[in-house]
C-alpha cells in the first residue's frame, strides 16, 4: 500500500511550494512514479461512467484514488532560481465542506470495484484551516465542517441553519461519512519570502483497507 507521508517527505524536498493545485497534482504522480516505478497512475479519471465524478490521480494496479487540494495565503518567494506567486484564497468555510466532500468520494470508491485504499489531501500554507485556536467566531456556520488538528470527523455533516444561500449554493447536501477519521496535519515545508505564511502543512486522510 501507498505510505503517503513517506511520499510527501520526498516530494517536499525538491518541491516544498507549487504555483496551482494542478502542479502539485501533476508534481505528486511524477514522485509517486519515481518511488514506485511500476506504479499505473491516471490523472482525472472517470471511475463510474453514469456519474460526473473524476478522481485527481488514480493508481489502478495498486487500487488507490487520490483527491488534492491545494489552498493558499498570499505570498510571494522564489526557490531554484523559480519565483512563486500565490494569491489569498479566502473561502474557507467552503474549502472545508469541498475537502469533506473528497472524503466522501473516496469512501464511494473505496466501497466499490474500482479502488481498496485511498486518500483525500489537503497542502495549504492557510493556520485557519489546521489551527483551533484562530477561530473567532461563537457559533460558526461551518462548524461541523472544520478539519482542525485533532479533531474527529464522522457522521453527518451539516451547514447551520443560518448559513446564507450564497455559502451553501451547490452545496446544500449535508456530507455523510461511514467512517471515523481523526485529523493528524503534519509539517510539509517552510519556504522564505514576501508574506506571513510560509509555513506550509498538510492533511492525508485515508480510507479503506
Amino acid at each position: 500500500m501507498l505510505n503517503i507521508h513517506t511520499v510527501m517527505t520526498a516530494l517536499a524536498k525538491t518541491r516544498p511550494i507549487f504555483h496551482s493545485e494542478a502542479d502539485f497534482q501533476f508534481a505528486l504522480a511524477w514522485q509517486i512514479r519515481e518511488m514506485m516505478p511500476d506504479s499505473q497512475i491516471r490523472l482525472e479519471f472517470k471511475p463510474f461512467p453514469s456519474e460526473r465524478l473524476y478522481l485527481d490521480l488514480w493508481i489502478y494496479n495498486q487500487e488507490t484514488a487520490i483527491e488534492l487540494k491545494f489552498l493558499s495565503r498570499k505570498i510571494e518567494c522564489e526557490y531554484n532560481g523559480e519565483w512563486f506567486t500565490l494569491r489569498e484564497q479566502g473561502a474557507q468555510d467552503i474549502i472545508r465542506y469541498d475537502f469533506l466532500k473528497d472524503v466522501e468520494r473516496i469512501e464511494s470508491t473505496v466501497q466499490s470495484p474500482v479502488a481498496k485504499h485511498g486518500f483525500a489531501i489537503l497542502l495549504t500554507n492557510d493556520p485557519l484551516y489546521w489551527d483551533r485556536s484562530r477561530s473567532r467566531k461563537a457559533n460558526p456556520i461551518d462548524a461541523d465542517f472544520h478539519i482542525y488538528d485533532g479533531r474527529v470527523v464522522t457522521g453527518e455533516l451539516a451547514w447551520s441553519d443560518s448559513a446564507g444561500e450564497g455559502t451553501t449554493k451547490n452545496r446544500k447536501q449535508p456530507i455523510n461519512l461511514s467512517g471515523s477519521y481523526n485529523l493528524d496535519w503534519r509539517d510539509y515545508s517552510e519556504v522564505h519570502g514576501i508574506g506571513n505564511y510560509r509555513q506550509f502543512r498538510y492533511l492525508a486522510v485515508a480510507i479503506g483497507e
